[in-house]
């Protein structure tokens, strides 16, 4: 004759419960409720050189984008200082990784080339890459580059898991 469950084994369950009731964001749905999807932003997609070129800020009507380390920013809300004419405008339509590192717009910085930076240098990058970029604007996809070498072979460094507003979800 088996008796009644000893209580042990319904706390982690009462626990798991409550995390759940509790938990802010999870989606939550009542009987008979369609659960809603989860807000997402823009596609993201991936950019060649040319593709990228075509949003330097010169169409009125157009986005301006910029990449910084194969990260594909739309920078448009800063119209003032990437539009046409603006101070920063030679940084879009590119990746202009090494230019952000050494803080130049000498048009031979304006590259995805950090060979030869400085340690300060790429600490530098980071640093705007992470408290100015990725902090202020929207990810729109990514540089060929990141993903293919220039033969157009996968490029074996590349990990999705590793890329900013990567989310495993959506790969499945």
């Amino acid at each position: 004759m088996a008796g009644p469950a000893p209580r042990r084994q319904l706390r982690p369950l009462a626990a798991l419960a409550l995390v759940l009731a509790l938990a802010p964001g999870l989606p939550t749905t009542r009987a008979g409720q369609t659960p809603r999807p989860a807000e997402r932003g823009p596609p993201v997609r991936l950019f060649t050189e040319e593709e990228l070129a075509r949003y330097g800020g010169e169409e009125e009507d157009q986005p301006i984008y910029l990449a910084v380390k194969g990260v594909v920013f739309d920078v448009t809300s800063g119209k003032e200082f990437y539009g046409r004419g603006a101070p920063y405008n030679a940084l879009t339509g590119k990746d202009s990784t090494r230019g952000v590192a050494k803080m130049s717009l000498d048009p031979a910085d304006l590259t995805h080339d950090t060979t030869g930076l400085t340690a300060k240098e790429l600490e530098a990058l980071d640093e705007v890459f992470t408290k100015v970029y990725k902090a202020k604007y929207p990810i729109v996809g990514y540089t060929a580059r990141r993903i293919l070498n220039e033969d157009g072979s996968p490029n074996l460094d590349f990990k999705p898991e590793d890329q900013p507003h990567f989310d495993i979800k959506d790969e499945f």
